[in-house]
């Protein structure tokens, strides 16, 4: 477990809620926690290297961007040729999540999940299309999987 020191401590709980929308937001960051910006962008890349966060990103909110159909396209993989084709999915442009899960038979047979968002399903059906044919015959059966709404993004938080 990495143990953070008493400036990423602050910088965690500083940026709990996301970083500030400015031109300069570690700049800002270091303004509210008194320090200079150096050791703010000092402070995150050591988190960073450490692994105490994996990324730093901006996350939107795909309705108020004008992205209102969410699909996870799901797809009955033949298992040998999943670990070639996983990665050209998820190397797709559009796909901004792909991953291998198990399948849960009989009920389930999907074995690659692909997120695919649009404007509308027509442009979401239309991309998952390209990813048909991309799978080729190695995909037995695909579904989409529509989001009815939108789950709660939230950035880190510290335990006590």
């Amino acid at each position: 477990m990495t143990r953070l020191g008493i400036t990423e401590r602050a910088l965690a709980a500083a940026l709990g809620r996301g970083l500030p929308i400015t031109e300069e937001p570690y700049k800002a960051v270091a303004d509210m926690l008194g320090l200079q910006e150096e050791e703010v962008t000092a402070g995150l890349s050591a988190m960073l290297d450490s692994g105490a966060i994996r990324r730093i990103a901006a996350v939107p909110n795909h309705y108020r961007v004008g992205v209102t159909a969410n699909g996870m396209s799901v797809w009955d993989v033949a298992d040998e040729r999943i670990e070639a084709l996983g990665p050209k999915v998820g190397a797709l442009p559009f796909v901004t999540h792909c991953y291998r899960r198990p399948r849960h038979l009989p009920d389930w047979p999907y074995n690659l999940f692909a997120m695919v968002h649009g404007s509308s399903r027509d442009e979401v059906e239309r991309k998952v299309e390209t990813i048909a044919a991309l799978l080729g015959e190695a995909a037995q059966a695909h579904d989409i999987l529509y989001s009815t709404r939108i789950l709660k993004k939230t950035g880190m938080r510290l335990g006590a």
